[in-house]
């Protein structure tokens, strides 16, 4: 399995504040694609007593995991974070690929993928990087936009979360001192009186294995209230609808009579009456605590792994997207209607930009997303969100979301969630029709170099793992040289050709070849399998025997193509360039007159100029990438 390697913090804000200048965008998104409010509404709502600039968020999930991603997120106008769940089995074998969204949207993966002190590093990282961003002033937001809340999330059973390795990391999202301390020192010494936030998170939305039994639900929620002093929040799985109601709105009223929920599914989990017992006495408890509690609807639906595309050996997967929408919706509705407004929601299932609107004038809070930022565009379409809430205010006259709830619908929230899942339980798009289609491929390979260019890769992958560079187009000629009787010769053989405006890379401590961008690329291959793999260590490149790549260290680059390794030195306008069987110095520009070394047949320099392309695209002054900064 591909295992994450985090980006040392002084690299990040190096990067975001360097890609600011030279780019005008920061870890791959382009200021167009920033939200920073609107001056003519104000989007806050309030979130256990908290205020946040805006409901929108990320779930967590892919895009809460790595410190680049909470700050995309950010930077698209996201203001509520559900930070991945950790918890106490942080060694985990996720198989590969690990998620399916071709159409509607499955995944095998279901925890952090870093070690727990890494995961907190991350989280705190992200918030640092969100501090210093605002002190700078870089980008300025509208009045009001400036607060942000992180909402942990934990799981999956009581024994984990009640672990010294799981209580230590929250106690260290309640209190970062000694980790903003330690990062500070990695700043230059101009950003190092910059005012960070301590408190990461006082909140938790609790995260169970499918089939955890309710009491166990209800002891972990209780022992977080009372032993950890958080607000909580639960989330429920759509299996509350029972087998009947959610076959006959799922199977049958959607079309989605192909995907088989297994019974076990209905079995193992709580039922509508257990959930809404240990409701009722958590909010109770809650509330003699002083503390916040509520649900969130809703996890994600085990279903049956028939697909054939994530791996067979897993025998189930977990459907999100469109279908979840309606599914979701649906429990919303019975829970107001037996709570009313006493227990506040949160929400993400199948939430886009055409939909949220719709979610916020049902008073969810947050409403956060997952699916649709893993299609094209990724962290680029959470604008959308935010601007499509302005047109809808707009349209009925509000310029607060307490104003937009009143104006909606049926004017209140119980009217409106009435109203609207009645209309998205029977709405075309979410049922099987209209989420059929598969993404289009040409019927072409991807090879190292050169594609269609259409970018897909860069913005679909959570983690900003692929990247473009630029090559000079045109040919280069390929030269063999052989040593002779004592004398170097050299033989041309066909060109290298690069005729792109740019190139497209991978880099391999950011990619957990979850797939993702397989999916999205109009050519075969898989991008992060086919372009340049770039290690950011030579540790991290030593241990990847079993995958090709590149590591670039000033002058010296380390390849490793089809399994077989190659160095390359370039200094003093001289190449030292050696691989398995040979060992020669030459100049590049009359390679066959100045060889020098020892080689046991016929040295083929392609690869050595491939190298040595990449190595100076990549160190090229203008150049921005996680590779050199």
């Amino acid at each position: 399995m591909a295992d994450f390697v985090p980006q040392p913090f002084g690299r990040l804000v190096s990067r975001m504040f360097r890609e600011l200048e030279l780019k005008d965008a920061i870890f791959d998104l382009p200021r167009r694609s920033f939200f920073a409010g609107d001056p003519k509404k104000d989007f806050s709502v309030r979130f256990h007593g908290m205020t946040a600039s805006s409901p929108l968020g990320p779930a967590a999930g892919p895009h809460t995991q790595l410190a680049q991603n909470i700050m995309l997120a950010w930077l698209g106008g996201a203001r509520i974070f559900e930070l991945k769940t950790v918890q106490i089995m942080d060694r985990l074998k996720i198989p590969r690929p690990c998620i399916d969204m071709r159409n509607v949207g499955y995944n095998v993966e279901w925890s952090q993928e870093l070690r727990t002190e890494e995961s907190l590093d991350e989280y705190v990282k992200a918030s640092m990087l969100v501090d210093l961003l605002k002190a700078s002033g870089k980008i300025p937001l509208a009045p009001g936009f400036e607060h942000s809340v992180f909402d942990l999330s934990v799981g999956y059973d009581l024994k984990g979360v009640k672990s010294e390795k799981v209580r230590t990391f929250i106690a260290g999202m309640k209190d970062s001192s000694a980790v903003v301390a330690r990062l500070r020192a990695e700043l230059s010494e101009g950003l190092r009186a910059t005012a960070f936030q301590t408190k990461i998170s006082g909140s938790v939305t609790l995260s169970t294995f499918h089939g955890c039994p309710p009491d166990e639900i209800e002891a972990i929620a209780d022992f977080m209230m009372t032993e950890l002093g958080l607000d909580c929040i639960i989330k429920l799985n759509p299996t509350l609808l029972g087998p009947r109601d959610l076959r006959a709105l799922f199977n049958d009223a959607l079309g989605y009579g192909d995907i088989t929920v297994p019974e076990e599914a209905f079995a193992k989990d709580a039922t509508w009456e257990q959930a809404c017992g240990f409701v009722e006495r958590l909010s109770a408890k809650a509330k003699s605590l002083g503390r916040g509690f509520g649900v969130k609807f809703s996890n994600t639906l085990v279903v049956e792994n028939k697909e054939g595309f994530l791996p067979a050996a897993e025998k189930t997967m977990y459907l999100s997207g469109a279908p979840l929408h309606a599914l979701a919706m649906t429990l919303v509705g019975r829970f107001r209607e037996r709570f009313g407004e006493t227990v506040p929601v949160s929400f993400s299932a199948g939430v886009d930009k055409f939909n949220f609107p719709d979610a916020v004038s049902l008073g969810l809070v947050p409403v956060t997303v997952c699916s649709d930022l893993l299609a094209p565009g990724g962290y680029g379409r959470l604008k959308g969100y935010s601007e499509e809430l302005g047109c809808r205010m707009d349209a009925v006259g509000a310029a607060t979301i307490p104003q937009f709830i009143a104006k909606s619908r049926g004017g209140s929230v119980l009217a409106n969630t009435k109203l609207y899942v009645a209309e998205a339980t029977k709405d075309p798009r979410y049922a099987k029709a209209k989420n059929s289609a598969l993404p289009k491929k040409i019927g072409t390979h991807l090879v190292l170099f050169d594609c269609v260019t259409c970018d897909k890769c860069v913005p679909v992958c959570p983690n900003d793992a692929n990247f473009t560079y630029v090559l000079p187009r045109g040919a280069v000629p390929v030269v063999k040289l052989r040593l002779d009787g004592g004398a170097w010769t050299s033989r041309a053989e066909g060109a290298l050709r690069f005729d792109k405006k740019h190139q497209l890379a991978n880099f391999a401590d950011f990619c957990n070849e979850c797939g993702n961008c397989d999916v999205f690329c109009p050519e075969d291959g898989g991008p992060y399998i086919v372009k340049p793999r770039f290690f950011g260590s030579g540790a991290f490149w030593a241990e990847n025997k079993e995958r090709d790549g590149f590591f670039i260290e000033g002058a010296a680059v380390h390849g490793r193509f089809s399994g077989k390794e190659y160095s390359l030195v370039v200094r003093g306008g001289e190449a030292e360039y050696a691989g398995p069987g040979f060992r020669l110095t030459y100049r590049p520009e009359d390679p066959a007159g100045t060889a020098r070394g020892t080689a046991e047949g016929e040295v083929d320099l392609t690869y050595a100029l491939i190298m040595d392309m990449l190595r100076q695209a990549l160190l090229a002054p203008d150049a921005v990438s996680y590779v050199t900064g």
